[in-house]
């Protein structure tokens, strides 16, 4: 005949063992008077009495067994003599039952009242309080004394309801937890006794979920609700408003209580937008960013618990970007419209207006977004040079046109102020022909129509200047440059498309007077002192700020049909004659 198993329930008349989850919940009655003495210093007692040694309690208790309570414990049963007959331990799970509702022998119904989680306890029954002179058939002799070795693992009461105990609390909390929003958090699982039965952190992946829709146990559910950004908290869910009686089926028991050490990473909601914040403004702002704008701007990039994923400082170079045309995600189009140049502000970017559920490298799915940016510059494809004269002579009588050479100082920055170039710093100007394309187009633009003595900014978009790729070292691409500028001197130009013309009529013997050997021919040395004197006395002008001897060698090449390092009459007449639409020959 196989062994019976004894579970400490109460046998009906028939001798069976009365399962305690059949039994049902009563009223709470009243708390059993209870002897507690020490093993080891306890006096002798009569043998019906109960003996209960506190053999191991934590340290913190704070609660402890009551009537009406249900508790999950494990013990050893052994008789006087160290004889087993009965142990949780051996079927692989605990006992699980109300306390002082009979549904155990009297001596472990009074045992268990005052006990806390955690605690363990020697318990030495006597008969009238166990199995009295009857036993128990095949398992419990008559009139035995029962010893039990009880380790106490969960309370609760069918009157819980989640318990939620906050250790940390962010000072600044703008929004907490509310039904139908969407968070992120890592916890912790254990039971009542410390036990581990999961963990985010061990999968090292946050737990991702909507609250209060029924994605989560009920307990759970409530528990989340009201919590900050980078709040930490105890959730303490009885069984009820967990797994109840079935358990997980893995690692939660049957009736467990079960505890979540909370910390809130993200929250938002499917409805939310972007949220902007100005951490500073410039007080003057002339103009804002508008769709189809090009932006340079620096930023950093954090998760709401103030993870960095992304820093442009961190690569020493702004992020440029079209706005409002898709180059960046939809909440970053959104959060760059409307600022000016220099202005910091923080952009908090939903999930779904970021990387949504699948999230992008170092960013996790449903992660909410926060930059932090810093407005370096922007412009637009259509911008031209703006130009702000600062100051302009009232007796103005020549402006720079092409072809003019001019000498002036500069100081060039960008629109944040970082200074690039000064011709200060030289200590001598900056000296180039209008229209030669000795500068980036915006600045021979800005250049026009000036008066020396005067004094003007000109801001050049980026197409004007030095374009996408910049200048490596030392202007960055696409960056808008400003030139506070100063006109000093101002040669005039030769008429466009000229680089020597006469001041008065020429010489109808012009070939004559430069072959000055009267042989024939014209050699170079002859035609360059010719020119150079030409120039000295006023009879001719060489265009100004080029170098006068490749004007004059590019002159003779023009003149020497045959390039044979001469000009013979034949070929200076020839070429008057059939070339006349050359502006620089003689």
């Amino acid at each position: 005949m196989a062994r019976r198993v004894l579970s400490v329930h109460r046998h009906d008349p028939t001798g069976a063992l009365i399962p305690a989850i059949r039994w049902p919940v009563l009223a709470l009655q009243a708390a059993f008077l209870v002897s507690f003495v020490a093993c080891n210093d306890a006096p002798p007692v009569p043998g019906d009495q109960l003996l209960i040694e506190k053999r191991s309690v934590p340290d913190s208790c704070p609660r402890a067994v009551k009537e009406g309570d249900f508790v999950r414990y494990h013990y050893h049963g052994t008789f006087t003599d160290g004889t087993k007959f009965d142990s949780s331990y051996d079927r692989g799970a605990s006992n699980n039952v109300f306390v002082g509702k009979g549904q155990i022998i009297a001596g472990m119904d009074k045992a268990l009242i005052g006990m806390c989680v955690n605690e363990r306890r020697f318990v030495k029954i006597p008969p009238s309080l166990a199995y009295g002179s009857q036993g128990l058939s095949g398992v419990v002799p008559p009139d035995s004394v029962l010893h039990f070795d009880v380790l106490l693992l969960d309370i609760w009461n069918s009157e819980d309801s989640v318990q939620v105990e906050t250790y940390y609390k962010p000072e600044n909390c703008s929004r907490t937890v509310q039904v139908s929003d969407f968070i992120r958090y890592h916890y912790n699982g254990t039971l009542m006794d410390g036990t581990l039965f999961d963990s985010s952190h061990n999968r090292m992946r946050t737990y991702d979920t909507y609250v209060g829709i029924g994605w989560l146990i009920p307990g759970m559910d409530n528990g989340l609700l009201g919590m900050c950004v980078g709040e930490k908290r105890i959730i303490t869910v009885p069984p009820f408003l967990a797994y109840g009686e079935d358990g997980d089926g893995k690692d939660i028991p049957s009736q467990a209580s079960l505890v979540f050490d909370v910390v809130l990473l993200d929250l938002h909601n499917p409805k939310d937008r972007i949220t902007v914040d100005s951490l500073n403004v410039p007080e003057n702002c002339e103009r804002k960013t508008q769709v189809g704008d090009y932006i340079r701007y620096h930023y950093n990039g954090t998760l709401l618990d103030g993870t960095l994923f992304d820093s442009s400082y961190s690569r020493n170079q702004t992020y440029n970007t079209y706005i409002g045309k898709g180059y960046v995600i939809v909440g970053m189009d959104e959060g760059l419209l409307g600022v000016c140049i220099g202005e910091k502000r923080r952009v908090t970017i939903p999930p779904h207006l970021g990387y949504g559920e699948e999230g992008r490298g170092k960013i996790p799915g449903s992660a909410v977004l926060v930059f932090d940016i810093h407005v370096i510059d922007f412009h637009n494809p259509n911008d031209s040079v703006s130009i702000i004269s600062l100051f302009k002579p009232s007796n103005c009588l020549e402006q720079s046109k092409k072809g003019d050479y001019v000498k002036y100082h500069y100081n060039a920055t960008l629109m944040d102020g970082t200074l690039l170039d000064s011709t200060h710093q030289y200590g001598k100007t900056y000296n180039i022909v209008l229209g030669s394309g000795q500068v980036v187009m915006g600045m021979d633009i800005g250049l026009r129509d000036m008066c020396v003595g005067e004094k003007r900014t000109v801001v050049i978009p980026p197409h004007l200047g030095y374009g996408e790729d910049g200048v490596e070292g030392e202007v960055p691409g696409s960056a808008v440059l400003v030139f506070d500028i100063e006109l000093l001197e101002l040669v005039p130009g030769l008429p466009e498309g000229y680089m020597f013309i006469w001041n008065g009529n020429v010489s109808p013997n012009l070939f004559e007077e430069i072959d000055k050997d009267k042989n024939g021919e014209v050699l170079l040395e002859e035609f360059s002192d010719y020119i150079y004197t030409q120039v000295e006395v006023g009879k001719g002008k060489l265009a100004p700020g080029f170098d006068a001897t490749k004007i004059i060698e590019n002159m003779f090449r023009n003149q020497d049909r045959n390039q044979d390092g001469k000009i013979t009459e034949e070929e200076f007449k020839l070429k008057d004659q059939e070339d006349k639409e050359r502006h620089d020959e003689l």
